[in-house]
């Protein structure tokens, strides 16, 4: 490593630190920033580092969850990754990781805009690809179009099936764990022939019993890929994903390799799954809720089995999975505890409405909600998806809701057309006053549903009262 590198690499690391001391906030990307600036190819150059390579996880819903949970995984087997864990998921996010952590493995998330730019300096030996949802749309642009990015990606990475890494070393070839149940996912397991790539791993649910009765209306991959066919679907689960066929070539699902043949949610309290593997069945009790949850933690298996870790090992990390920052932490606000649950998208709604519904079951005036939706550049500035979301599931389930945000009063008008009743609905723009005023007229739990910048207020404010640590800790 250059003197001049080093030079650079340690004025960056210290302006971390000084951005901590100060209050000022931008811990988790400043550093990076800065270095990238001064020297573009630093994750490159830093990733050399990593004899054991890098876990590379992606998808529109899930992945910093998902990202979680394979760190649970590995530090259940004695490893420990460097991980950007706080979130920060673009170029400089990576840097910072890089440069303030120390590591034989990496283990990172990626925004989907950026995986195919940034993975390949990553030394990556194993590719996590959980699913695509329109998102964003104003800056991903059509998912069609992401999907041929990566697709770009998967053909360039790929090479020869890798053997598990228990040995401790970067295997020369990449894998890739791809979740079955999305048709834009799963068909980057094939090449132009169909035939499914040398390291392609499938993950996928198999119990019919979550299925959704009907295709949501946020139902996004709709098309074949490879002719331009409409799918049929025996089942949905999650938005598009589910068990389906093409009517005019043979790019249907896939068999998944890693599958849940017996789920049960459980609402808040998580789920109890019973997951077929390569390696044998494993039973797990996994304490986050949502059907969405349980394709992170199929995700995190795989990507367990694809590393060398045990599978009972695998299962003690996941049944000791935490929430991760802001998705379905709850957390303590004047007594009362105050359920987060971030929303962004109308699939990634709709699961976490499916969820409060299940916790609505049963007698009582129904739950206490706090909805904040801003329109800032990383949530998107148009909010039109909120159309999309199935708010329906919930109009006969609230007792009150405060909509806050820059966009509350939309907000408020999308409830009103879900049918939910208007003297249950307030509006206050402002998310200090607005959630002091929701936990203090809660009875018990509050659901606290904010996008993604109201997310970072919301944690924000419950740092500066000593309630949450800094996200970056």
């Amino acid at each position: 490593m250059s003197a001049l590198f080093s030079l650079k690499r340690g004025l960056a690391r210290a302006s971390g630190g000084l951005s901590r001391i100060s209050g000022r906030g931008g811990g988790t990307t400043l550093p990076g920033r800065l270095l990238v600036g001064m020297a573009p190819d630093a994750i490159e150059r830093l990733a050399q580092d990593l004899d054991r390579g890098s876990i590379v996880v992606s998808s529109t819903n899930g992945k910093t969850t998902t990202a979680g949970m394979i760190a649970g995984v590995l530090a259940a087997a004695g490893r420990h990754p460097v991980h950007n864990r706080a979130g920060s998921n673009m170029h400089w996010g990576v840097a910072t990781a890089l440069l303030e952590q120390v590591g034989d493995e990496g283990l990172f998330e990626l925004d989907e805009a950026w995986l195919p730019r940034v993975a390949p300096q990553l030394r990556p030996r194993l590719l996590v690809l959980g699913n695509l949802f329109r998102d964003q749309l104003d800056r991903y642009g059509e998912l069609e179009h992401l999907a041929d990015e990566w697709a770009d990606l998967v053909e360039s990475l790929a090479t020869t099936a890798p053997a598990p890494d228990s040995a401790g070393s970067a295997p020369d070839g990449v894998g890739f764990a791809l979740c079955a149940d999305d048709p834009l996912v799963a068909d980057l397991g094939r090449d132009a022939e169909l035939r499914r790539r040398p390291g392609v791993t499938y993950f996928g649910i198999e119990d019919a019993s979550q299925a959704l009765p009907e295709l949501q209306h946020a139902h996004d991959a709709k098309h074949c890929r490879r002719c331009g066919a409409a799918y049929r679907y025996d089942r949905a689960f999650v938005g598009h994903l589910g068990h389906y066929s093409c009517p005019s070539c043979d790019a249907g699902r896939p068999v998944a390799d890693v599958a849940a043949t017996r789920v049960e949610l459980r609402g808040m309290a998580g789920s109890q799954l019973l997951v077929d593997t390569p390696e044998g069945e494993l039973g797990l009790e996994l304490p986050l809720p949502g059907l969405y949850n349980v394709y992170n933690a199929l995700a995190a298996i795989t990507a367990g089995l694809r590393s060398g870790v045990p599978l009972e090992t695998i299962g003690a990390g996941l049944e000791s999975t935490r929430a991760v920052f802001g998705r379905v932490e709850t957390i303590e606000v004047a007594g009362k505890p105050v359920s987060i649950l971030l929303i962004k998208n109308p699939a990634g709604a709709n699961e976490v409405l499916r969820t409060l519904r299940l916790e609505r079951e049963g007698p009582g005036e129904g739950l206490d909600i706090w909805i904040a939706l801003n329109d800032r550049i990383a949530d998107g500035r148009d909010v039109s998806w909120i159309w999309d979301a199935d708010f329906e599931l919930l109009a006969d389930g609230v007792r009150r809701v405060v909509c806050s945000g820059s966009r509350a009063a939309e907000m408020a008008l999308r409830l009103k057309y879900a049918g939910w009743p208007r003297d249950r609905i307030e509006v206050s723009d402002r998310i200090a006053a607005s959630l002091d005023d929701a936990v203090t007229a809660a009875p018990g739990r509050l659901f606290a549903l904010p996008t993604y910048t109201a997310l970072l207020e919301l944690r924000r404010l419950l740092s500066d009262r000593g309630l949450a640590a800094e996200y970056w800790d």
